[in-house]
């Protein structure tokens, strides 16, 4: 080391500092598999399935209630890690039938849910109980994805567009996607219907890995299914068609397109007419809100109980804006829009400063998915106008 009596001064070029985006991907399952490996599966028990391990809980999960025909379509499209909780079929005592017991074990399933984090480490953010969805779990899924700030998936019930129509109007939820009809998929010489919750599921993962966020379900080639449950009209030209009914009522549906099927639909159960409901109508802009959150929340930490200085409200408006400017960056990885942190002096009182309270503001732009393109096409003689010129230039 070089002697030295005096001082030497190291010039670094440091970068602001942002925060880590939580992590999206993880699934929250409830399932029902009488057969199920009893020591791998417990019942009523959150078992966090590693994304290398999702073969061997195919395996251990037994072939009968609906956990292996989720897990099989979630693995179909992900590799994720899972929170899955394992019920049991309901069974009928006196006035309550086996369906309505059935319910009770798996809203209490979705309850286990809320304390995966602090048991398993990962918080579920796509959450769904596939095959189990009636109305009253579809409304507990929603609840408890609004507690996670996590957005579920369940399925549109009703045997024509019409009654789809009307069991949609009964919910106005902006954590819930209803989906309608159910897959195909291969089993031996014939079919079996694949729960389409459950592809949502694996597809919705896939997208955060591939595209991120801020893409919705929709418009994705959905691989290893070969059919649907039940015909959906469709022309993407045309108003008039199943598919185009089921999207306008806020219903996510399947289409084939190229000889390939996708989910077809944007929006969440918000009421589009709300004030609450107006700007989270696409399922994008709830989880850009919950993501944005989470991120903001969570990489505040450090500062809770450090000195309140000017230079500690800099400090984290910047770092809130350095994680804007990352998020805005134009590109493809650019998951909103625009946003902006700043301190706000008229809510921040010298009471509520001197009490240790700061108030940060911020707002953002999430961004929408492209729902309606309109093309123009026009007839012209315009390029007669030279015709003979360029008849001689041919020759």
């Amino acid at each position: 080391m070089t002697f030295l009596h005096g001082i030497s001064v190291t010039e670094a070029a440091t970068a602001a500092r942002s925060l880590a985006i939580v992590a999206t991907g993880v699934i929250g399952l409830v399932v029902t598999a009488p057969a199920a490996d009893g020591a791998a599966f417990p019942l009523n028990t959150r078992i966090k399935i590693a994304p290398a391990g999702i073969v061997d809980a195919i395996e251990k999960i037994g072939a009968t209630g609906t956990g292996r025909s989720a897990l099989e379509a979630i693995a179909t499209h992900v590799r994720t890690p899972i929170v899955l909780v394992r019920v049991a079929p309901g069974v009928a005592a006196g006035e309550v039938s086996v369906e309505e017991a059935t319910d009770i074990n798996v809203i209490a399933g979705l309850q286990l849910l809320l304390g995966a984090e602090a048991q398993l480490g990962i918080k579920p953010r796509i959450l769904g109980a596939p095959g189990l969805d009636s109305e009253d779990v579809a409304d507990e899924l929603a609840e408890v994805a609004k507690k996670l700030r996590a957005f579920a998936y369940a399925r549109c019930q009703g045997d024509t567009v019409a009654e789809m129509i009307t069991y949609r109007e009964s919910f106005d939820r902006r954590e819930l996607m209803l989906i309608a009809p159910d897959f195909l998929v291969k089993s031996g010489a014939g079919t079996v219907t694949s729960f389409a919750v459950a592809h949502a599921l694996g597809m919705r993962a896939r997208i955060d890995q591939e595209y991120g966020w801020h893409k919705t379900l929709s418009n994705v080639p959905v691989d290893g299914v070969v059919g649907m449950t039940e015909d959906v009209s469709f022309d993407f030209q045309s108003v008039d068609t199943d598919a185009n009914q089921l999207n306008e009522a806020g219903i996510t549906t399947i289409v084939s397109i190229n000889g390939a099927l996708r989910f077809w639909g944007n929006r969440t159960c918000a009421d589009p007419a709300t004030d609450a409901g107006k700007d989270f109508v696409f399922e994008t802009a709830t989880r850009t809100a919950q993501i944005l959150a989470d991120t903001i929340a969570l990489g505040m930490i450090w500062a809770i109980d450090k000195p309140l200085t000017p230079g500690l409200a800099r400090d984290i408006i910047e770092r809130i804006n350095e994680t804007f400017r990352q998020l805005a960056r134009p590109g493809a990885a650019q998951r909103i829009l625009g946003a902006t942190a700043w301190f706000d002096a008229d809510m921040n009182p010298v009471d509520n400063l001197k009490a240790g309270k700061l108030l940060v503001r911020y707002n953002y732009t999430p961004v929408p998915p492209l729902e309606n393109l309109n093309l123009r096409q026009e007839i012209t003689d315009e390029y007669l106008a030279d015709f003979a010129e360029l008849v001689a230039l041919a020759a």
